[in-house]
């Protein structure tokens, strides 16, 4: 972690209501909150004086020299927590016949809503808008008094900085606030009202947090993957992707395909969900250890995390098809139902997520096996097989292949050097574990938290782990027991369901071998050429703007 910066001086004013000027409100900014007390009129009754909490945007007279009045004087203080702080703006104000109407303080806060339940209060996992208004005292200079709000505004958003810590622990970094973020929209994706989202909540979340930006819709497949292979990346200081996790796919790979690609897969990147899958930003909310959100709480979510511009590292996963064809992945790769499911139900992409539901039970319906050859290399913490309930399983996967030794990619190939597998049609290293060919139903490799908004696969995933989380399910899996599964993924406890067929294991690569044909084969959601494929992952390769 970043060393925290010595505390600073408490700051004490008096401000004005920016609706009543005789409303007095007494403001304190420390390192952790800004406190708001209504200071109560000597004429007013104790029965007249009303709760800070229902002004919508209280201010007051910062006149530090002036005397603080005494705690007893003061209403119950409004306390707002600097780490639900996006941003401040000192901005002059009109009064109601176009005149000067002095300056004001907008702080704006994105706190989680406290909800009553028959047990009491309860944190609620989705954030709602927040902005608390002060008015800078009249005192005749209309320039100091700009100046004094200013004062106020820096140092609110300075101290608001200084909360932004990653639930999840770790180093990082923060995304230059100097230079712009890029901010790709495919207007088609999801239910295709991208736009709308980021004309509502995201871009006045971005004007709040005084955020820099140009917006750019793609137009076509592979836009944004060309935008940014040929784009001068030191112009901006994060490409943000307001979309499915399809966009996001081409701009990694597009990054991958520049002559810098050294320097230019460390540009960070921020996700805002706007698909109807939207896995990665579903997982970027569960990094921040809250409970789920769907829908516009996840995007508020997600535009909160991306406004505190929190940087931390990103897995890829280097994906080889049979073609030579190289590939990155940054979420997962699958073969089977899941790949089904996400490919045939591209038909009912207007109904948004629903899609993913209606695509299951019509493959459940038909429930197909595919035959096939599974062949990993265990991560050096994953001890033994890792099932839903037995180890039914283990007796037969733990074959090893003949020695062979490991080769590396080509020096001249763009991205990092493939070091523990073997070229396909080879076989696998000797330490590698080698799963008899059989049938299955499914083969899922992620690198995540979640596979949609409401499918948790790997509820202790981090973005930077390093492990590709394995699943597979055997053709013995009967269609309600493959149903309790998905079902069960809605909360995480897909794990603790007792299947046999399921089988969970933690590695850092993998080589999969269709001989069932036709078949689907997917990488991030896109269908790639049907064949042998395998995968390696490259430890916090690229960035992540996270939470």
């Amino acid at each position: 972690m970043a060393a925290r910066a010595p505390p600073s001086r408490e700051l004490r004013a008096e401000f004005t209501d920016p609706v009543d000027e005789e409303v007095k409100l007494a403001v304190t900014l420390t390192d952790s909150s800004l406190t708001v007390r209504r200071i109560p009129l000597l004429s007013s009754s104790p029965s007249s004086s009303s709760s800070p909490t229902s002004v919508p945007a209280p201010s007051a007279s910062p006149s530090s020299s002036s005397s603080s009045p005494s705690s007893s004087s003061l209403s119950s203080p409004l306390v707002l927590s600097l780490a639900d702080c996006v941003g401040c703006l000192a901005c002059s104000a009109r009064d109601a016949d176009g005149g000067d109407g002095g300056a004001l303080v907008c702080a704006y806060f994105y706190p989680r809503a406290r909800r009553r339940w028959a047990g009491g209060v309860a944190r609620s996992a989705a954030r709602h808008r927040l902005e608390q208004r002060f008015r800078v005292a009249r005192g005749g200079d209309g320039g100091a008094e700009l100046q004094e709000a200013e004062r106020w505004a820096r140092a609110v958003t300075r101290r608001a900085a200084r909360h932004e810590e990653l639930a999840h622990g770790g180093r990082y970094s923060q995304v230059c606030r100097v230079r712009r973020l890029m901010v790709l929209v495919n207007p088609l994706s999801g239910k295709g009202q991208a736009m709308a989202l980021y004309t509502g909540p995201i871009q006045r979340m971005l004007t709040e947090a005084a955020v820099p930006h140009t917006l750019i819709t793609t137009d076509y497949q592979n836009h944004a993957r060309e935008l940014v292979r040929n784009a001068d990346l030191s112009q901006w200081s994060a490409v943000v992707i307001l979309s499915g996790d399809g966009l996001l796919f081409e701009v990694i790979n597009g990054l991958m395909e520049r002559e810098d690609w050294e320097e230019a897969i460390h540009t960070p990147l921020g996700i805002l969900p706007g698909g109807s899958g939207n896995a990665l930003a579903a997982s970027v909310h569960h990094y921040t250890q809250a409970g789920a959100v769907f829908g516009e709480d996840l995007l508020l979510s997600c535009g909160f995390v991306l406004c505190k511009g929190l940087v931390y590292p990103l897995d890829l996963l280097s994906v080889r098809l049979s073609s030579g064809l190289r590939l990155f992945s940054f979420l997962s790769l699958a073969w089977g139902f899941v790949a089904d499911v996400d490919i045939e139900s591209e038909k009912y992409r207007p109904v948004g997520a629903v899609r993913f539901l209606v695509g299951a039970l019509v493959r459940l319906a038909s429930l197909r096996t595919y035959q096939g050859r599974l062949a990993f290399l265990l991560a050096e913490d994953e001890s033994g097989p890792v099932t839903a309930a037995s180890t039914a399983l283990s007796n037969t996967q733990q074959q090893h292949s003949p020695q062979c030794p490991t080769t590396r990619t080509a020096p001249k190939e763009h991205g990092p050097v493939d070091d523990l597998m073997t070229p396909l049609g080879e076989p696998v290293p000797a330490d590698w574990t080698v799963v008899e060919e059989r049938d299955f139903v499914l083969v899922l490799a992620t690198c995540h938290s979640h596979l949609a908004e409401d499918l948790m696969v790997v509820p202790d995933a981090r973005p930077d782990d390093g492990h590709i989380h394995l699943f597979y399910v055997t053709a013995a899996v009967s269609r309600p027991a493959l149903l309790r599964l998905f079902l069960a993924m809605e909360k995480g406890t897909h794990l603790a369901s007792e299947s046999p067929h399921l089988v969970y294991r933690r590695v850092r690569a993998l080589r999969l071998e269709p001989v069932t044909r036709p078949g689907v084969i997917t990488v991030d959601g896109e269908q790639v050429e049907y064949g042998p494929v395998q995968a390696q992952v490259h430890r916090g390769y690229a960035r992540i703007i996270s939470g």
